[in-house]
């Protein structure tokens, strides 16, 4: 476990104390959570960036048209 001094704004201080108590956990497992979330959109973020830049641009539209048109099954139909 590492130890880490920051310096937050007290409006940002005195919100993480109240969401802490309320959630009934430490402002330490409040802020180690949030980092965690952040950190994990974050790399999600650049892991889906990095898979769009390896795609290939396709026509779509194209793609769809190859489809036939079949009927669905009468049971798989929404009734309204």
């Amino acid at each position: 476990m590492s130890t880490l001094s920051i310096r937050l704004p007290n409006s940002i201080h005195q919100h993480a104390k109240r969401l802490a108590h309320d959630e009934g956990v430490s402002i330490n497992q409040l802020i180690s959570s949030a980092l965690a979330e952040k950190l994990s959109a974050l790399d999600t973020e650049r892991y889906l960036n990095e898979r769009a830049e390896r795609g290939k641009k396709v026509d779509l539209d194209a793609i769809l048209a190859k489809i036939p048109f079949i009927e669905p099954d009468p049971r798989d139909r929404v009734s309204g």
